[in-house]
């Protein structure tokens, strides 16, 4: 029988054994545990803007925005707010309900916080979500946020906690953990998920989902990324033209229905990857739970399915989008 309950307390057995699941079993309880949960046949549809590209200090691997990568991106100044709302007001327009951006920084600066803070409130106004991905946060960085109306703070532990040194030096998987904790305390819902194609083995992704499923709570958000090589980062150059370039699609889906079934609660979020996945391997990622894309026609710096190809799929499949559920707090005249 399909386990509904929310838990804290998995082990790595446990979800290895998920995994090892006949696949249409490990499907069917998926599914059953997403009806019980969410509503079928809906997805919300995210937009993602990179606000602040290029230049990162860190040296994650799968990275192109990371200083130390060779891939010719050029490193910007932050956007200004303006800006980043005629872009906002578009993603609306294409049917978004979530609005996400992204800079790339090892963390936000104190002058860069004022802007920052102005980019959430607007977009709060216009009726949609807000999640930002700006690095590591201290706890006064996001308590500003909170204060501001971010309802997501987005911060992957990338892959598990013996694969993470092999993606990743600049900072430690503890680290990560540390930025979840403020962002949790302050009361911002948590997306964190990871990337998997990485060269990591099948333990590695059963580590992935047990270290978020045991955190004191379940990240409200779960982004489940595919690897884009990308020439000029370390694991590009490392992976691309060899068969771990791409993980199989089979096994992806699986990744998916494992984090449905032990964060029952939680957003799954198909994300990078998703142009060069099939038709049929996002219709079998809905039917394991995944109910949230990233739309467009690009994510930061790499490329996306776009609008028409996602409309396109939604038609054949009988999904819809999602609406957002923003409370827009008004200033009441007294």
């Amino acid at each position: 029988m399909p386990m509904f309950d929310a838990r804290n307390d998995w082990t790595r057995e446990e979800i290895a054994a998920l995994f090892d699941l006949p696949f249409n079993d490990l499907m069917f309880e998926a599914q059953s545990i997403h009806r019980n949960n969410f509503p079928r046949n809906e997805v919300q549809l995210s937009t993602l803007l990179s606000i602040k590209t290029g230049g990162c200090p860190e040296d994650c691997g799968y990275c192109n925005q990371s200083a130390s990568a060779e891939s010719g991106l050029k490193a910007e100044k932050l956007m200004s707010v303006q800006a980043v709302m005629q872009a906002a007001a578009q993603a609306k327009d294409a049917g978004s309900s979530r609005f996400c951006m992204g800079a790339a920084w090892r963390n936000p600066k104190e002058r860069d916080m004022p802007a920052i803070v102005q980019m959430v409130k607007g977009v709060r106004q216009m009726g949609m979500e807000t999640c930002m991905t700006l690095g590591m946060l201290d706890e006064k960085q996001a308590k500003t946020l909170a204060d501001a109306g971010l309802d997501y703070y987005n911060h992957n532990i990338d892959t598990s906690p013996e694969h993470y040194e092999k993606v990743i030096t600049t900072r430690t998987f503890d680290d990560r953990l540390v930025t979840l904790e403020n962002v949790r305390n302050s009361g911002i819902n948590v997306c964190s998920g990871g990337i998997v194609g990485m060269g990591e083995t099948r333990d590695d992704r059963v580590g992935f989902l047990h270290a978020l499923a045991v955190l004191p709570a379940h990240p409200q958000s779960v982004p489940i990324n595919a690897l884009v090589p990308v020439k000029g980062t370390v694991l590009g150059n490392m992976l691309a033209d060899t068969p771990l370039a791409k993980i199989d699609e089979i096994e992806f889906v699986r990744t998916v229905a494992v984090a449905r079934i032990v964060m029952p609660e939680s957003m799954v979020r198909l994300s990078a990857g998703r142009e060069s996945m099939s038709d049929s391997c996002q219709a079998l990622c809905f039917m394991a739970g995944a109910n949230s894309i990233f739309t467009g026609d690009k994510l930061l710096t790499t490329a996306n399915a776009g609008d028409n190809a996602d409309a396109a799929l939604f038609a054949k499949l009988g999904v819809v989008p999602m609406q957002a559920e923003v409370k827009v707090e008004m200033e009441a005249a007294e």
